[in-house]
């Protein structure tokens, strides 16, 4: 068997794969595309374990944890998809930036502290005001 053609197939496989992650917005269909991507990793370790006629089968036991480890992020990828459409209501992972918290907390510039002693003193509160912290308690209460 000649090793250039599962060699070209997996190239084939890969670049398909890295073409849907990076054009896709669905998250399911990345998901896949990467799915695509180690079959074809896995393509290429039997094929270079029958070319090298290894007697240990390194490229095949190796294909099997590959398996088996896909088989677990896929589950966890879409453990992550389904809540993340049950709460935002679309897989779109444009959309999906916008669940990324960011600390709305003010900044006190020097001198503008709560003493009004004018001796610009930092307190602990001139690092940060408590106002981004209360407005997260505020939206999950």
């Amino acid at each position: 068997m000649h090793l250039a053609y599962p060699a070209v197939l997996a190239a084939l496989l890969f670049c398909t794969g890295l073409y849907g992650v990076l054009a896709r917005r669905n998250a399911i269909l990345v998901l896949m595309s990467v799915e695509l991507m180690l079959n074809a990793v896995n393509l290429n370790l039997v094929a270079f374990d029958v070319w090298l006629r290894d007697a240990l089968h390194s490229g095949q036991a190796l294909t099997l944890f590959t398996i088996a480890i896909a088989a677990a992020e896929i589950g966890i990828g879409l453990a992550i998809v389904l809540a993340v459409y049950r709460n935002r209501g679309s897989s779109d992972i444009d959309r999906l930036r916008d669940t990324a918290e960011t600390d709305d907390a003010e900044t006190v510039p020097a001198g503008d502290s709560d003493d009004h002693t004018g001796t610009g003193n930092g307190t602990a509160d001139q690092a940060t005001a408590p106002a981004g912290k209360a407005k997260k308690a505020e939206a999950t209460a």
